[in-house]
C-alpha cells in the first residue's frame, strides 16, 4: 500500500514538474520551430535582413521577432543585418537606457538570434545619443556598430569573399539640416565628404577574391511607397546610384519605408532590397523597376555562395511570400 502511495506521489510530482517546466520555458522566451519553406544554397553564407524595429515589442515587433527566430534556425543563419531606426521615437540616451532591454534584448530572445547583428543608424537614432549605440558594441556580444559607418568582410566556403559596407545615410539627407531639427546637433559634426571618399575607396578594392559587394544604409535609393516622389529620395539616388553601378554593387539593403520592396530600375546594376517593416506597416506601391512590394510586417532572408544570391521575403505569420535569385555576373 505504501509503495502505491509513493508511486502516486511521484507521478503527481512528475506531472506538476513537467507543467512548471513548460511554463518556465514559455516565460523564458523560448520559441523554437522552423519555416520549412525556406531554402538555402550549397555552401552558402546565410543571414537575415530587417529594419525599423525598436518599439518596446509593440505593434508587430514581437510577432516578427518570433518568425525571425524560426527563420534563423531553419537556414542556420550566420548573422543579422539591421538597417536602422533601431529605437523609436528618439533613439537611446545611454548604454543603460531601458530601451536596450525593452526593444532589443527581451524581444529577440531566440537562441538562433544570438549571433552577430551588424547595425546601421537611422534618422530616429539620430534624435538620441548615437555614440551610445556605438559604445553598446563593447557591452554586447551580438550588437556590432564600431562606428557610424564601417565595413565587414565575410569568407565564403569556396574561398571567395563578400564585402559589406554599412553606411550612415542620415547626414546625406539635406532636409534634416534645419536648426530646429532634433537631429541637427548630431548631423553637423558628421563629415559627409570623408564618408563618401571612404565608400568609394572601399568599393574600388582590387582584391580579386571579393566576389560580392553589398552596401547597407537606412534611406532608400528608390521607393514606390510613401516617399516615392520625395525630394530626399531623389537626392539620395542622385548621390549614390551611379556610384554603386560604377563599382558593381550587387545589392543595396535599406529600410525607412515601413514595408517590403525589391527594386531594380532598368539599366541599373544594383538591386535594392528594402526591409523596413519589422514593427510598423504603412501603405506602399510600385514604381519603374519594382520586382516586389508588400504592405505587411516581415523581414528577408539571404543565402549567398560563389554563384548566386537567394533572397526570400517572410511575413509576420512565417509565410514565404516572395523568392528571387541573382546570378553573379562573371
Amino acid at each position: 500500500m505504501r509503495n502505491k502511495i509513493y508511486s502516486l506521489f511521484f507521478l503527481l510530482l512528475s506531472i506538476g514538474g513537467t507543467a512548471q517546466q513548460k511554463e518556465e520555458i514559455e516565460l523564458s522566451g523560448y520559441q523554437g520551430g522552423y519555416i520549412p519553406e525556406l531554402q538555402t544554397l550549397s555552401k552558402s553564407l546565410n543571414f537575415l535582413l530587417m529594419g525599423d524595429f525598436g518599439r518596446y515589442g509593440q505593434f508587430y515587433q514581437k510577432k516578427v521577432a518570433l518568425q525571425m527566430g524560426k527563420a534563423a534556425a531553419t537556414i542556420e543563419s550566420d548573422f543579422v543585418v539591421a538597417v536602422g531606426d533601431n529605437f523609436y521615437p528618439n533613439g537611446v540616451q545611454s548604454t543603460q537606457d531601458y530601451s536596450w532591454i525593452a526593444s532589443f534584448e527581451q524581444v529577440y530572445t531566440d537562441y538562433s538570434l544570438q549571433n552577430p547583428w551588424y547595425v546601421a543608424l537611422g534618422n530616429h537614432d539620430y534624435r538620441g545619443n548615437i555614440q551610445a549605440e556605438i559604445d553598446y558594441s563593447k557591452l554586447s556580444r551580438r550588437w556590432h556598430m564600431p562606428a557610424t559607418y564601417f565595413s565587414k568582410t565575410f569568407e565564403l566556403k569556396d574561398g571567395n569573399k563578400v564585402l559589406m559596407l554599412v553606411m550612415d545615410t542620415s547626414p546625406f539627407i539635406d532636409s534634416y539640416y534645419k536648426k530646429s531639427s532634433d537631429m541637427y546637433e548630431n548631423l553637423i559634426v558628421q563629415d559627409t565628404t570623408a564618408q563618401k571618399k571612404w565608400i568609394e575607396k572601399e568599393l574600388a578594392t582590387t582584391d580579386e577574391t571579393i566576389k560580392w559587394k553589398i552596401v547597407v544604409g537606412h534611406h532608400p535609393l528608390y521607393s514606390g511607397g510613401k516617399r516615392k516622389d520625395n525630394v530626399d529620395t531623389k537626392s539620395f539616388e542622385n548621390k549614390f546610384a551611379d556610384l554603386f553601378d560604377k563599382y558593381k554593387v550587387d545589392a543595396y539593403f535599406c529600410g525607412h519605408e515601413h514595408d517590403l520592396q525589391i527594386i531594380k530600375p532598368e539599366g541599373r546594376y544594383t538591386t535594392q532590397f528594402l526591409s523596413g517593416s519589422a514593427c510598423e506597416v504603412r501603405p506602399s506601391g510600385s514604381r519603374e523597376g519594382t520586382l516586389f512590394v508588400a504592405e505587411t510586417a516581415g523581414f528577408m532572408t539571404f543565402a549567398l555562395n560563389n554563384a548566386s544570391l537567394l533572397a526570400q521575403v517572410v511575413d509576420a505569420n512565417g509565410k514565404v511570400i516572395y523568392t528571387t535569385t541573382i546570378q553573379k555576373k562573371k
